[in-house]
């Protein structure tokens, strides 16, 4: 078992067992528990639920424009996959439609079935870059004036934006997203490492799908994935399918950034689905049999990544276990200021999954109830 006892750092407990009452995590404990559990995890590890803060889609459903039955789907179904809390991530559209859609998820969010928890929206756009646009509609990538961020802010959904800080406006953008509670990642950036530093010195504090859509790591000319490695404020977000980040450079990431990086999918709307066409953002995307998906034009389109292949993946390429489940539980849940999941510890919510030796979600509890799997 992983936890993260309030004294000290994440550790491993082997054997250790834990004891929820009343949906919140009331004890844990070292060796065997007093009497007789009502789940007994024979091998493998029990996890904190799982926390996503990219998931642009699943299971066939855009996040940004599915209705009421896709919504309850990805929600419902998200927990075989190990996550019990996600944002759902809106990419680049107009203001105005960036507003409907959070207004329309903001009228679904009360009616949703018990699953993975809803902490917020991403909105990954409309702030960025057309030189590191990615799978992002160049004709609706504006700057980020007082008025759209005002507007974006309304519904009270917004937990998280992505925005390239080298935009006119950009830097009063991150002030006022940060003194509103969001946090603000750059990304889809073509900025120095100098006008990263100072997102940072505004606000940010998070790097969205490092090395991917961003200027890069060169020796005369640093930009954002460089500071990305080396300033302590930041939190690189990690894409670890090893097909948007190579194993080595993943591992640098790791090295460089130890206690920082964010394990991510960017899952699109063709995760956990056959090959074959999807959509993201309104515009076509194919699944192809190995791999990302892609636009038309070769780009890559998000990813078809499950968290827990993710934890798997890292360590696979040798990333001790605590690490590797820390970067996809406790790092990004207290990086958007919720203490009260992302752990196993007294006090926080008793959001749990089992991973198996493959590190693929076994079973998995979110308040203590399990909603997914076989935990016996």
């Amino acid at each position: 078992m992983i936890t993260t006892p309030a004294d000290g750092p994440t550790r491993v407990l082997s054997p250790g067992f834990v004891r929820a009452e009343n949906g919140v995590i009331a004890e844990v404990g070292e060796g065997r528990p007093p009497g007789t559990p009502d789940a007994d995890l024979p091998d493998g590890l029990l996890a904190p639920g799982l926390v996503d803060l990219q998931v642009n889609g699943f299971y066939g459903y855009d996040m940004v424009d599915a209705d009421e039955e896709g919504w309850r789907t990805v929600v419902s179904r998200l927990p075989e996959t190990g996550v019990t809390s996600f944002l759902p991530t809106f990419i680049t559209a107009p203001v105005a439609t960036q507003a409907e859609a959070l207004r329309h998820a903001r009228g679904l969010l009360p009616g949703l079935p018990a699953g993975s928890k809803v902490l917020g929206v991403h909105l990954e756009g409309p702030f960025l870059s057309e030189k590191r646009k990615g799978a992002h509609n160049a004709a609706f990538l504006t700057d980020p004036t007082p008025e759209a961020v005002a507007a974006l802010l309304e519904t009270g959904l917004v937990k998280l934006v992505t925005l390239a800080p080298e935009r006119n406006g950009a830097l009063e953008a991150i002030r006022t997203l940060t003194e509103a509670g969001v946090l603000v990642s750059v990304g889809h950036s073509d900025a120095t490492a100098a006008q990263v530093a100072a997102a940072a010195d505004a606000g940010a504090r998070k790097v969205t799908h490092i090395f991917n859509a961003q200027s890069g790591v060169h020796h005369r000319d640093p930009g954002v994935a460089v500071q990305a490695l080396i300033d302590p404020r930041l939190s690189p977000g990690l894409i670890l399918d090893l097909h948007h980040v190579a194993a080595a450079a993943a591992e640098l990431v790791f090295r460089a950034a130890p206690g920082r990086v964010v394990l991510v999918t960017d899952a699109a709307s063709s995760a956990g689905m056959p090959p074959g066409t999807y959509v993201l953002g309104g515009e076509p995307i194919t699944m192809p049999e190995e791999g990302p998906p892609l636009r038309a034009d070769g780009t890559l389109a998000g990813s078809g990544l499950r968290l827990d292949d993710a934890v798997g993946n890292a360590v696979r390429i040798g990333i001790d276990p605590v690490t590797a489940v820390d970067a996809a539980t406790r790092v990004p849940a207290d990086l958007i200021g919720r203490a009260d999941i992302g752990r196993i510890a007294p006090g926080a919510a008793a959001d749990l999954v089992w991973l198996g030796p493959d590190h693929r979600a076994l079973a998995t509890w979110i308040n203590g109830q399990e909603v997914f799997g076989g935990g016996s």
